[in-house]
C-alpha cells in the first residue's frame, strides 16, 4: 500500500491524477453506498405503516445528531496514520491505528449507555408522543446497540484512508449494505419482529462492518501494526481527544447554521421552507461528490507531510483544487440542463415547484466554490490544521448567522436564506484561500 517518494521531488502531473483518482473513486462509492442502509431500512419499514415510519424517522435524527460529533474517528485519523505510514514508522503507525479503535470501542459504550438511560427523554423531546413513543423507544433501545460498531467504522475508515486505501472501506460498506438488505425482510417480515427487526439487522450489519475491519488489520495487515501493539493509556488518547474537540466545533457550527437557515425558511413561510428542503438536499447530494476529492486530499496531504515532501506537497494541493473546481463546474453545468425536471424529483405541488426553481440557481451556481472550500478543508485536515478549520468555521457561521437574521426583518424572503448560505461558504473561502495562498500548514 506504502509507496515511497524522494524527499522534495516533484511529481509529474499525471502521476498525481493517478493518485488522486485511486483514492477518490473508491471514497465516491463508499460515500454513496454509506446512505444505503437508512434508505433500504426506509423502503421495508415504509410497507409496516404510517407509525413504524415515523418512529424509524425521529431515530434516524436523533442517530444522526448523536454521532455526527465522532467523525473525528475518521478525519482525525487519517493524517495520523498517513503520515506516520509514509514516515516509515511503524511503531506510530501501529500507535494510532489501536488508539483510533480503543477510543472508537471506549466512546462507543459510553454513546450505547448514553442513549439507554436516556432514550424516553430523546424521544420526547422528537415529538414522539402517544402511539408513536413506544416503537420509537424500541428502536432506539436495540439501534443504541450498534454504537461501538458505528464508531468503530468510522475509525476503520479513517485507518485505511490514511494507508491510501480506499477500496477496502469501499468493499466493507458493501458487504454491510448487502448483510442489512437481506436480514430486513427476513426479520422484518419473515419473523414478524416488524420495526424491531429493521433495528436489529442494522445492528448485525454494523457489528459486521466493525469486526470486518479488525480481523482485517489483526490479520491479514498485522505487520502495519508494529512488533507489539498494546492498549494506549488514557493520557494517551488526550492529543486525540483534542482534535475531536476542534472537529466537533467545526461540525456543530456547520450544522447549527443549516439548522438556522431552515428555521429562518420556516418563519418566511410553509410553501418557502418545503422548497428549501428540496433545494438543501440537491445540495448535500452534490457535496457528495466533491466529498471524495477531500477524502483523497486528506489522504495524500498526510502522506507527504509524513515524507517530507513539501514540492510535491504542495502541488498535490494544487491539483486537487483545479481537479475540485472542474467537477464543480461539470456539476453546474450539468444541473444546470437538469433545471426543469429536478424540483419534480422531490415534489409536484405547483407553488413548491415554482419556489424551488426561483432559489435553484444559488444550488447551481455555488457549486464551484462549494467543491473549492470542500478540498480546502480535505487539505487541511491532512495539514492536521484542526484548530484553523474550527475557528474559521466559527466566524463564517457568525458573519452567515448574521445575514440571516436579517432576512424575515428585511423581507429578503427564501432568497434571503439562501444568500446567508453562500455568505456561509464565501467566507469559508475566503479564509481557507488566504492560508493557503500563504502557504501556511502545508507548505510551498
Amino acid at each position: 500500500m506504502r509507496q515511497d517518494h524522494p524527499g522534495g521531488a516533484a511529481l509529474p502531473d499525471r502521476r498525481i491524477d493517478r493518485e488522486i483518482a485511486a483514492l477518490a473513486i473508491p471514497a465516491l462509492g463508499t460515500l454513496a453506498a454509506d446512505p444505503l442502509v437508512s434508505m433500504v431500512d426506509t423502503a421495508f419499514v415504509g410497507r409496516l405503516g404510517v407509525v413504524p415510519l415515523a418512529a424509524l424517522g425521529v431515530n434516524a435524527a436523533i442517530f444522526a445528531m448523536a454521532f455526527v460529533v465522532f467523525n473525528f474517528l475518521a478525519y482525525g485519523t487519517t493524517p495520523r496514520v498517513a503520515r506516520a505510514w509514509a514516515a516509515g514508522d511503524r511503531e506510530a503507525t501501529g500507535k494510532a491505528i489501536v488508539e483510533a479503535l480503543a477510543l472508537a470501542v471506549g466512546v462507543g459504550v459510553l454513546a450505547t449507555a448514553l442513549l439507554l438511560a436516556g432514550g424516553g427523554l430523546l424521544v420526547h423531546l422528537m415529538g414522539a408522543t402517544g402511539e408513536l413513543r413506544e416503537p420509537a423507544l424500541a428502536y432506539l433501545r436495540i439501534r443504541a446497540l450498534a454504537g461501538p460498531a458505528v464508531l468503530v467504522v468510522m475509525a476503520g475508515h479513517g485507518i485505511f484512508r490514511g494507508l491510501q486505501d480506499t477500496r477496502t472501506p469501499l468493499r466493507i460498506t458493501l458487504w454491510l449494505n448487502l448483510v442489512n438488505l437481506v436480514l430486513d425482510p427476513l426479520l422484518i417480515f419473515g419473523f414478524g419482529w416488524g420495526l424491531e427487526g429493521a433495528a436489529w439487522a442494522t445492528v448485525v450489519a454494523q457489528w459486521f462492518g466493525a469486526l470486518a475491519f479488525v480481523r482485517l488489520l489483526f490479520g491479514p495487515h498485522r505487520a502495519i501494526l508494529g512488533e507489539a501493539p498494546r492498549l494506549p493509556r488514557p493520557a494517551e488518547l488526550l492529543p486525540f481527544l483534542r482534535v475531536g474537540g476542534a472537529l466537533s466545533v467545526r461540525t456543530f457550527a456547520l450544522i447549527g447554521t443549516l439548522t438556522f437557515a431552515t428555521a429562518i425558511a420556516t418563519r418566511v413561510g410553509t410553501a418557502e421552507v418545503a422548497a428549501h428542503q428540496v433545494a438543501v438536499q440537491l445540495w448535500l447530494l452534490l457535496a457528495l461528490v466533491v466529498d471524495a476529492f477531500a477524502v483523497a486530499a486528506q489522504a495524500l496531504v498526510g502522506r507527504y507531510r509524513g515524507e517530507g515532501n513539501g514540492a510535491a506537497l504542495r502541488r498535490v494541493g494544487n491539483r486537487l483544487l483545479g481537479w475540485g473546481a472542474l467537477t464543480g463546474v461539470i456539476l453546474a453545468a450539468v444541473f444546470f440542463l437538469l433545471t426543469p425536471w429536478l424540483p419534480r424529483l422531490f415534489t409536484d405541488d405547483p407553488g413548491t415547484i415554482a419556489r424551488v426553481a426561483a432559489i435553484l440557481p444559488f444550488v447551481i451556481w455555488m457549486q464551484p466554490l462549494n467543491a473549492l472550500v470542500f478540498v480546502w478543508d480535505g487539505i487541511y485536515m491532512g495539514a492536521e490544521a484542526f484548530g484553523f478549520l474550527a475557528r474559521q468555521m466559527l466566524l463564517a457561521a457568525a458573519v452567515a448567522g448574521a445575514v440571516l437574521l436579517l432576512v424575515v426583518p428585511m423581507g429578503w424572503g427564501l432568497a434571503g436564506v439562501w444568500w446567508g448560505i453562500v455568505t456561509l461558504m464565501g467566507v469559508r473561502a475566503l479564509t481557507l484561500a488566504l492560508r493557503y495562498g500563504r502557504g501556511e500548514g502545508i507548505g510551498r
